[in-house]
């Protein structure tokens, strides 16, 4: 950071503005306007927010370029316009300062992409860098005092920003900020103490957290920031509470009064770059000035202002299933059918992708990438029960958390293995009673494999009949002995198919079970080559005569070489054929080839199914959207 500045903040803590989309909104424009382009239709809008906090007693005012990126841009057909809808920004907020006695710095305001990196989402990190490279050297050559890259959820996503700005800046200075939860983690489950050492480890001159929540709940962030910043100053910009709806107009609850008595709070928890985000008005502002000079002065101390309480705040998401009638055979259902259930009904083609609990207690990133999932088309979830008997969190909990915060609906997977009669039934209402309806009943991998090999190994039923406990009994509304559960459940229940297997008469033998249980779908291992399935389904109809119900084929886009010849030749189930692994073995890119095989393999497959279940390797979920793309279009 700049010596001058460096040396106040040695001296006191500095002032930032507010809210600049709040005021943007209070003056009757919608949100769905492009807010950063008003500088240049209606600058004297923007220039009336910028002097109303001078006024109020800012002395580092933002500019209006938050979402001025060729991404969020792209949104208002605006892309074109990133330099100068920058540098517009720019010259409104330096024209406030100017026109003030007292002398203000203005900041470069850079905020996130408004799209998911890899391998969440789909933009690689070299195009993140690249429009956040156009965007900070049109702030800087139109001349900010330092650069404020703020609201960010993900590590690697202002990670990018902060190369970016020192590629095209290496002398301005840099003050970078991530949001945090009510949890005080960021979205993506990542604690102040990493975000401190990360931001700190990239060379960012300030760190500090804004927006998501009021100043009760960053003040514990901002304290751990401060002890794991080192000499680097830490800054806060909390929202005004959550905000309530009232009618049109959004409405937070924190007073003026509430954010001057947290001012001083953030300063004694050393702070030196404090202002308000969402909410905040040149009231609290002028309120936070008030404070800090009389503080300044001596007149006044911390106080402890009563804590105000959101209310109206929306609840989660549901994904349950839309209430509609189908055909007769949902009418007769005693449950709304699930999505997944309507679209195998109506003949649809479903695409769905695989997501692996994780280790710790933390699903925030998993539920990020299952709502980038669902902008990119994907109609279900798939979640895994311990795959490969490794340690996870508990699938259902995993599913119920997609489908509530994400809006996905999920398809839960449920082993047999490891699960007596008692965890069976416990589970199984565990999981209706929330909300998750689709269940893939399998065998599981067994713990000799995972973590824990010395754990039992017990099981009392085999898949078939579960299958038939659950939609014979279950979904009549008594449990295995008879005893009744309060009434039916709604389970839409999938079983496993091997279409490569190779002793094709027991495989044979092992559907027949299921689809005599009640099998409503049928889910495969990964298929990387339509022909042994043909022949597999073929074998099937002539040896039973029976209509198999809808089947969701797998599909895996391989990661590299070994990793093909490691699920090739370890993991009990795959086998990726030898032409396959010729490809993998001579690709100049094996990622992209493992791609290419994937896709290929859906448009070989899909008329022989009636979806695609991706399951991605290592987390590479943006893999996973380009395969998807090959038979269903982006949502967003």
């Amino acid at each position: 950071m700049s010596d001058g500045l460096l040396a106040e903040l040695r001296r006191r803590p500095v002032l930032w503005d507010g809210a600049m989309g709040t005021e943007i909104f209070a003056r009757g424009v919608a949100f769905a306007s492009s807010f950063d382009e008003l500088s240049c239709s209606r600058p004297e809008l923007v220039l009336d927010v910028h002097r109303r906090y001078v006024e109020a007693g800012a002395e580092l005012l933002e500019s209006n370029t938050f979402g001025a990126n060729r991404f969020r841009l792209l949104e208002h057909e605006l892309e074109t316009r990133v330099a100068e809808i920058n540098r517009a920004g720019v010259e409104l907020a330096r024209i406030a300062a100017g026109e003030s006695r007292r002398k203000l710095r203005v900041a470069g305001s850079i905020g996130p992409l408004g799209v998911r990196l890899a391998p969440l989402g789909r933009v690689q990190p070299a195009e993140a860098r690249d429009a956040f490279r156009e965007q900070a050297a049109a702030l800087v050559e139109a001349g900010v005092d330092l650069l404020v890259l703020e609201t960010f959820s993900d590590l690697n996503e202002i990670a990018e920003a902060i190369r970016a700005a020192r590629e095209v800046a290496p002398r301005v200075p840099i003050c970078a900020m991530m949001t945090f939860t009510e949890d005080g983690v960021t979205p993506l489950g990542d604690p102040p103490e990493l975000v401190a050492r990360t931001l700190a480890g990239l060379g960012a001159d300030a760190i500090g957290a804004n927006c998501s929540v009021g100043p009760a709940r960053l003040l514990p962030v901002v304290e751990r920031l401060v002890h794991h910043a080192g000499e680097r100053p830490v800054a806060v910009k909390p929202n005004a509470g959550l905000p309530e709806r009232a009618g049109a107009r959004l409405i937070y609850p924190a007073t003026p009064e509430y954010f001057a008595d947290y001012a001083l709070r953030f300063v004694q928890a050393g702070a030196r770059l404090i202002g308000g985000c969402c909410g905040a008005t040149p009231a609290h502002v002028r309120a936070m000035r008030v404070a800090l000079d009389e503080a300044r002065a001596g007149k006044s101390s911390v106080r402890r202002a009563p804590a105000r309480t959101a209310t109206g705040q929306p609840g989660p998401r549901s994904a349950t299933a839309r209430a509609q009638s189908l055909d007769a055979a949902t009418d007769a259902l005693s449950h709304p059918a699930t999505r997944l259930q309507e679209k195998l009904l109506r003949g649809e083609f479903v695409a769905a992708v695989e997501v692996d609990p994780p280790r710790g207690h933390s699903a925030s990133r998993l539920i990020e990438a299952a709502r980038e999932l669902g902008r990119a088309g994907v109609d279900v979830v798939n979640v895994a029960d311990t795959p490969m008997a490794r340690m996870r969190m508990s699938a259902w909990a995993l599913a119920h958390l997609i489908q509530r915060e994400a809006g996905v609906e999920t398809v839960l997977h449920f082993p047999t293995r490891g699960r007596n009669l008692l965890r069976l039934h416990a589970d199984l209402l565990a999981a209706h009673a929330l909300g998750v309806r689709n269940v893939f009943v399998v065998m599981g991998d067994p713990p000799a494999i995972g973590d824990y090999p010395q754990a039992a190994d017990h099981r009392d039923v085999a898949p078939a009949a579960l299958l038939r406990m659950i939609k014979q009994g279950f979904n009549a509304g008594h449990d295995l002995a008879g005893n009744s559960i309060g009434g039916p459940t709604g389970f839409y229940v999938g079983a496993a198919i091997n279409l490569g297997a190779r002793d094709v008469e027991r495989e044979v033998r092992l559907l027949g079970r299921k689809l005599a249980a009640g099998a409503d779908f049928l889910l495969t291992q990964p298929v990387f080559d339509a022909a042994p399935a043909r022949r597999f389904l073929d074998a099937f109809r002539e040896r039973s005569g029976e209509i198999l119900p809808p089947i969701i084929a797998g599909v895996l886009p391989l990661a590299s070489r070994r990793n093909a010849e490691f699920l090739h030749n370890e993991v009990p189930g795959i086998d990726v054929p030898e032409a396959v692994l010729a490809r993998m073995r001579g690709a100049a890119d094996e990622r992209r080839e493992g791609i290419a095989i994937a896709r290929e393999a859906v448009v070989a497959l899909r008329p022989l199914v009636q979806g695609v279940y991706v399951m991605p390797m290592l987390g590479r979920f943006d893999a996973a959207i380009e395969v998807i793309e090959t038979v269903c279009p982006p949502r967003r």
